[in-house]
């Protein structure tokens, strides 16, 4: 009897186990693949954020949303006015209005990101 309940626990934890390393290596899967240069770079630019709590949560969805390996092409970076940036900018309400001024005055919508996000 203490065998068969010892061989259903060992059975349970091994399964479990393998659930999660399961689960672990999903997760990075899902995470995009950047050089360390552009790592750095989606990192850095969280300096940007409005607000400290927007800074600190920049930084954990980079570490959450990708890992350092070889250099992504498909990684959209730009450098404009000296402030260099990769993907996607979460801009706050009043950079989105600033975009949109400095698109009238004849910006192009990526350069106005950059220049809004940084110095708005």
């Amino acid at each position: 009897m203490m065998k068969r309940i010892f061989a259903a626990t060992l059975l349970l934890m091994v399964m479990a186990a393998g659930f999660l390393v399961a689960v672990g290596s999903a997760e990075a899967a899902r995470r995009t693949t950047v050089s360390r240069t552009q790592y750095r770079i989606l990192f850095h630019q969280c300096r940007y954020a409005n607000t400290k709590k927007l800074r600190r949560q920049c930084r954990l969805a980079v570490g959450r949303n990708y890992r350092i390996g070889r250099w992504n092409p498909y990684l959209d970076c730009r450098t404009y006015s000296g402030i260099t940036v990769c993907g996607k900018l979460k801009l706050s309400k009043a950079e989105r209005r600033c975009v949109i001024i400095s698109m009238k005055d004849g910006l192009s919508r990526r350069r106005a990101e950059v220049e809004c996000y940084a110095f708005a």
